[in-house]
């Protein structure tokens, strides 16, 4: 008999593949924001990080999707900033993919807005 896997252990392998992705392309300062426990958030978990160019950043996105669909057999419900390559976001329904240029993560401070979420900084 297999175990069943909970929501919350199908997002916690998401995310695993998510910062695998980013990874693979050296995306920078990632960070894992818990929402499971805070009401009326529309997800489990944002990943933020950043690249340091439009290519970069366009990089590490594609790196997320190729690695999520390899290793959890998913594509976004929906991606979007890809025309301008500054602020990037992966839908993923129980966890959302920001990829931001540095100089557009540092003004918008997602990682502000939700500071009372537990927050997980990852080591390269």
């Amino acid at each position: 008999m297999t175990k069943k896997t909970s929501k919350k252990d199908s997002s916690v392998v998401l995310v695993d593949a998510i910062v695998n992705g980013i990874l693979g392309k050296k995306g920078e300062e990632i960070i894992s924001i818990n929402l499971g426990k805070i009401n009326s958030t529309v997800c489990d978990f944002f990943v933020v990080c950043h690249g340091n160019s439009h290519n970069h950043v366009t990089a590490i996105a594609e790196s997320v999707e190729e690695e999520v669909n390899k290793l959890c057999g998913v594509k976004p419900a929906r991606r979007e900033g890809y025309t301008n390559g500054e602020w990037l976001l992966l839908d993923y329904l129980d966890v959302v993919v920001h990829v931001f240029r540095e100089p557009v993560r540092r003004y918008y401070q997602l990682e502000e807005l939700w500071a009372d979420a537990p927050a997980k900084q990852i080591k390269e």
